[in-house]
Formats: structure tokens, C-alpha cells, sequence
């Protein structure tokens, strides 16, 4: 069973893929795949960063009725 990638992992993961895209380690046959799974990165790095966001300002808002 794979556990969610956080995202420190996706965001490590994806730097990595656009070194490999910018050094021109990546073969063709491998660009599309590579593309495709740093779109999901994003999404999953977009994705915590907009839950902590909405965490953060229920804290706040608690905070401030305090």
C-alpha cells in the first residue's frame, strides 16, 4: 500500500525531474511520463499548500473569537 506523497517528498521529487529535463538526461520515450508525474507533483504540492493555508487562517480565526 503506497502511503500520500507530503510535500516536501513531491516537491524534492520534482525539482528532480526538472534538473533531469534541463541537463537533457531525459530520452524521449521518458519526457511524456516525466511530464505527467510533475503535473500530479504540482497538484499535490498545490493541494497542501492550500489545506495548511486554510488551517492557518481557521487557527487565526479561532485565535481572534478568543
Amino acid at each position: 500500500m503506497k502511503t500520500e506523497t507530503n510535500y516536501t517528498e513531491a516537491f524534492e521529487e520534482l525539482q528532480k525531474i526538472v534538473r533531469e529535463i534541463e541537463e537533457g538526461e531525459i530520452s524521449i520515450d521518458e519526457l511524456s511520463i516525466k511530464v505527467k508525474r510533475a503535473a500530479e507533483l504540482i497538484k499535490i504540492c498545490k493541494n497542501k499548500l492550500t489545506s495548511t493555508e486554510e488551517d492557518v487562517n481557521q487557527i487565526l480565526k479561532e485565535l481572534e473569537e478568543n
